[in-house]
């Protein structure tokens, strides 16, 4: 094989311990927490299917690259819990040298290409990151909503908590916001969420 090559499946077989990293939601039966890969993966999916929803034109090749690439700094800097102010604050460095590192493994402008992208998706100045943002925050909420809660009543999240993290999905999608909106006001109503004017 050639050089090229196999730092390209080097790169490949490291991504593949994205699967070991557990995220806080849980699966929609609530019978255990997904993991990073998974969540990429299925974020893939809701950029096929829900790309209409889009506020602005987007390119699909580099919103499904974004999403795939995003959390692949989980690798070395581990999932951040959404709700988690101090936390959030602290892994901008750490996931930055797990970026490097990361794409540092493939070949040189290939590397480049693909961090160049991650970095993207984090300004989330873009129109494709956007709305590879806006799909990130709606997946989470969705399980949570599916599974009665089980992330929120378990770290005793509430409603305004919910809303704030999440308003920036009205920056991709005013649809997609306007169904995260209703799905947490479904959750108040259902006891999965404290409501904000209680």
């Amino acid at each position: 094989m050639d050089d090229r090559l196999i730092s390209q499946l080097r790169f490949v077989l490291e991504a593949d311990r994205l699967k070991h990293v557990e995220r806080r939601s849980y699966l929609v039966d609530g019978s255990r927490r997904e993991n990073s890969a998974e969540h990429s993966w299925h974020l893939a999916l809701m950029a096929l299917v829900l790309m209409e929803h889009a506020d602005e034109p987007v390119d699909r090749l580099r919103v499904l690259a974004m999403l795939v690439l995003h959390d692949l700094v989980e690798i070395d800097a581990g999932d951040t819990f959404l709700y988690d102010v101090e936390g959030r604050a602290a892994k901008q460095e750490a996931e930055a040298r797990a970026a490097q590192r990361l794409f540092g493994l493939l070949p040189g402008e290939q590397g480049r290409e693909l961090q160049d992208l991650w970095l993207e998706y984090e300004v989330g100045e873009s129109a494709d990151a956007r709305f590879a943002r806006a799909l990130d925050r709606l997946q989470p909420l969705m399980l949570n909503h599916a599974s009665g809660g089980a992330t929120w009543r378990e770290h005793d999240v509430t409603a305004d908590q919910v809303l704030a993290v999440n308003e920036s999905i009205a920056s991709g999608s005013a649809a997609l916001w306007a169904t995260a909106r209703d799905l947490v006001a479904d959750a108040v109503g259902r006891g999965y969420l404290a409501d904000p004017a209680s």
